[in-house]
């Protein structure tokens, strides 16, 4: 850190968001310092070497959601941004069949086909449907929602525009996108298909990260959410970032710097300082106060809002929507050095063909709501739903040759574990994981060099996530949009003067998406230019 401790603007997380956010500062002229507790950046979107030679996407481990602007605005491939298509999505079966799905979308017709010539024949008008309802709602993405709470003409006007733009949509856009934001990912699905490996395939995204099975109200919303991303136009398709999504957090780090920010590792913030209702700085664990006229916390809600500042600084109505407002981390990750392939017997002749992707282990929508009902009980599924990849065959540089990586994310694993702990439960946990692929891929266990266990706990402890939740806050309609985190408060502001919120608990939401982190630097910097 330089001796000046003065800064325009310090942003307190070096996560994506707040990389993102610090990098759109500077290039705005503010003298910038991002403060990152770890001694790395990166906060969930990292990469580790945690076994010689191996290196690990410790928790995230996919890129798609990344705005397009971002990379553009930023010049993020000056700095090293390259994503690699991940090419195919692999669905094994209980009977030893599968579905595999590639980039040839004539050969994806004829594979769903071997499962039921009803659902290629749907398949079209599926993707057609969902399209049009992603393409209804990708503007709010990259907009800053209205205030409801606000009788200010600006924000009636706002209003009226939103109205304007359902009103302008087709009547089955509509239907659909109010199908998926307030249903089940699985009732959607009856709709178009019949066979259960398709469905399972699908409605698995739906439960992604949420405390939600694929029957229950709200999968449709996670289900809608992970369709928005994009690679390199594609819609829907994901990448995976050369190195992981450590790697691309190192691009955004390098960008920011060249911008000009300053970034502190190894800097845990203890506290925002406020005088007379506004922020002036922040005070360091180890005591050091750096100044500053505007704060920006990329942590997520219940850190920005009740452990950052003093709740008593804040209106009673904002500290019980905050208190209210539900985390409920479900999900884990299980990741192993391999000495080779796994392999698939239906499969074996294909080499590594189908790995090239994700392997989706969830062969039918009663696997994934069965999986769910321990949860809902208090305990980590017996036969979890696994969203996998062997990532050294998209990036040859993750293992030694010859050898791979595996991430597995893992639903479901509640945060809160019925009559235990996760300090005792998690070699289990890593056991019934491996037990699983086991099943699907014989001698699985034989390959394994070494294997590592994050719990929502460990996420919690590492990152600072709130209950381990990987979207610093549950995907449920009543905490997007407009009430992410609370109503009144999601413009990026908060009560107190020059401190701002840019983490995943805010508009847009979770994922490595960067439109929080870029949105609240739109919004401070338009609040820095009406002063002026």
């Amino acid at each position: 850190m330089t001796e000046s401790r003065t800064y325009d603007a310090i942003v307190i997380g070096g996560g994506h968001n707040g990389l993102i956010n610090g990098a759109y500062l500077a290039k705005a002229g503010l003298r910038t310092l991002i403060l990152e507790q770890r001694n790395i950046v990166g906060g969930a979107a990292i990469t580790e070497e945690l076994f010689p030679g191996f290196q690990f996407t410790t928790f995230s481990y996919a890129l798609s959601h990344i705005r397009p602007e971002i990379v553009k605005e930023l010049d993020l491939v000056k700095y090293g941004f390259m994503p690699l298509l991940m090419e195919s999505t692999f669905a094994p079966m209980d009977n030893g069949d599968y579905l595999l799905l590639g980039q040839d979308e004539q050969q994806n017709i004829v594979e769903i086909r071997r499962h039921s010539k009803h659902d290629a024949d749907a398949y079209e008008q599926f993707s057609h449907d969902v399209a049009m309802v992603v393409q209804a709602i990708r503007p709010l993405l990259d907009s800053i929602p209205p205030d409801i709470t606000s009788n200010d003409p600006e924000e009636l006007m706002r209003m009226a525009a939103l109205g304007q733009h359902v009103r302008s949509l087709p009547p089955r856009v509509v239907h659909n996108g109010m199908r998926l934001l307030t249903g089940s990912a699985s009732d959607f699905l009856d709709d178009y298909f019949e066979s259960e490996i398709l469905k399972a395939l699908i409605a698995s995204s739906g439960t992604i990260g949420a405390k939600v099975g694929p029957k229950s109200q709200g999968s449709g919303l996670v289900l809608l959410y992970m369709a928005v991303g994009e690679h390199d136009g594609d819609q829907g398709a994901w990448s995976f970032h050369k190195g992981g999504n450590g790697g691309f957090t190192q691009v955004l780090a390098r960008a920011a710097e060249g911008l000009g920010v300053e970034i502190a590792t190894d800097s845990p913030v203890s506290n925002v300082i406020t005088a007379n209702g506004k922020a002036t700085g922040v005070a360091l664990a180890d005591g050091t106060e750096l100044e500053a006229d505007i704060v920006v916390s990329s942590l997520d809600p219940r850190r920005t809002f009740l452990e950052l500042v003093e709740p008593r600084e804040l209106p009673t109505d904002l500290v019980d929507a905050i208190e209210r407002m539900r985390f409920q981390g479900i999900s884990a990750k299980v990741n192993f050095a391999l000495d080779g392939l796994p392999t698939y017997p239906s499969l074996a002749e294909r080499g590594e063909g189908p790995f090239r992707g994700f392997i989706n282990i969830a062969p039918t929508v009663d696997y994934l709501e069965r999986a769910f009902d321990d949860a809902k009980y208090g305990w980590f599924s017996q036969h979890p739903y696994l969203d996998s990849c062997v990532q050294s065959t998209i990036d040859r540089d993750m293992a030694p040759p010859g050898k791979h990586v595996m991430s597995n994310f893992v639903q479901y694993a509640p945060y809160e574990l019925k009559g235990s702990d996760w300090d005792t439960e998690r070699e289990n946990l890593g056991d019934t994981v491996q037990a699983t692929l086991e099943k699907f891929f014989p001698g699985f266990g034989d390959l394994v060099l070494h294997r590592e266990v994050v719990t929502p706990l460990d996420i919690e402890r590492v990152t600072g996530l709130t209950e381990g939740n990987i979207y610093a806050g549950e995907f449920l309609a009543p905490q997007m949009f407009f009430f992410r985190p609370a109503p009144g408060w999601n413009q990026y502001r908060t009560p107190i003067s020059g401190y701002y919120q840019c983490g995943s608990g805010t508009h847009p939401g979770g994922c490595v998406m960067g439109g929080p982190g870029r949105l609240a630097a739109t919004q401070i910097i338009g609040d820095l230019e009406a002063l002026r």
